[in-house]
């Protein structure tokens, strides 16, 4: 068997007496896309930042290539192929593409007193790497402020990858983006994937999360609840997985009630609307637990 790009086997974290990660274990290949869902609280910032040097585990091992190595910091698991992309994406909007694409680590020409940025070589690398990712920049001058947020999630992409990254984190790449831009972000993700890195998806989003992915990971509350391949499971499997089948009926079937009870209460605008939204949200809770369209309010 092929060993892992990346693997990490029964990891632990302490946060006092409070456990962060008990005995979590997963392993990313290459040129797939693994995914790590949870809700709120279920320890994936905390792993994120294990894999990228910022925490030392307090038990357990970490694997690249099946060597075990120690990430004393961000700066080895750079060193160690690992790139971590966060939801802010480490950029400044006033600033140009080019200058973003490098943020200290720009090429130079020259030597000496006479050593100096080689910015035409700065611009022509970032225009080639973005266009790698799909998206042909007019002008690497303009600043990152202009660009749209699926944009600047394929710049901060291509720029963990132009540096070597051999895998990538990916935190909540969609959680602040609208449906057309996830579906953009999605898309540089599998092109990602194309590129043959391993890409570790960190996301509470399953609708997201299984058009893109291979392998599933699903944890809740510092616990690994669930492992599945893509073929072993479906969008509402992942879904119950993560929310709970039951609870979310009995969440669903509660909403109905009030909501096809308050024909009479508030016939104001303001309760039409109210009253409008409750409903959606019951129909949209409705159908991620299974229930039939017919048993929604109208």
């Amino acid at each position: 068997m092929t060993e892992p790009l990346l693997e990490v086997r029964d990891l632990v974290k302490y946060f006092g007496s409070a456990i962060a990660l008990q005995e979590i274990s997963l392993r990313v290949n290459a040129g797939e896309v693994t995914c790590v869902l949870g809700d709120n609280g279920a320890g994936k910032s905390t792993l994120i930042k294990i894999l990228s040097g910022v925490f030392p585990p307090d038990s357990g091992a970490v694997l690249i290539d099946g060597v075990p190595v120690t990430l004393a910091g961000p700066r080895e698991a750079r060193a160690a192929g690992i790139a971590t992309v966060y939801q802010d994406l480490a950029t400044v909007p006033l600033m140009s593409l080019w200058r973003n694409f490098f943020l200290g680590q720009e090429p130079v020409r020259g030597r000496g007193a006479l050593r100096r940025l080689d910015i035409a070589k700065a611009r022509a690398i970032t225009r080639d790497e973005m266009r790698k990712m799909g998206i042909d920049i007019r002008d690497p001058d303009q600043t990152v402020g202009t660009l749209s947020g699926g944009e600047r999630q394929a710049m901060a992409i291509a720029r963990a990858v132009y540096f070597g990254a051999r895998v990538l984190i990916l935190d909540e790449p969609t959680s602040a983006l609208g449906v057309r831009q996830s579906g953009i972000v999605l898309r540089y993700i599998v092109q990602a994937r194309e590129m043959g890195k391993g890409v570790i998806f960190i996301t509470h989003n399953p609708h997201h999360a299984y058009p893109v992915g291979d392998q599933f990971y699903l944890l809740k509350r510092g616990r690994l609840m669930a492992s599945v391949r893509k073929n072993e499971t479906t969008v509402a499997g992942l879904t119950e997985m993560m929310a709970g089948g039951t609870e979310l009926k009995e969440l669903s079937d509660e909403l109905m009630s009030l909501t096809g009870g308050a024909g009479g209460a508030g016939s104001d605008g303001a309760g039409t609307a109210e009253l409008a939204g409750t409903v959606e949200v019951a129909r949209a809770l409705a159908a991620e637990a299974g229930v039939a369209g017919d048993d929604a309010p109208a």
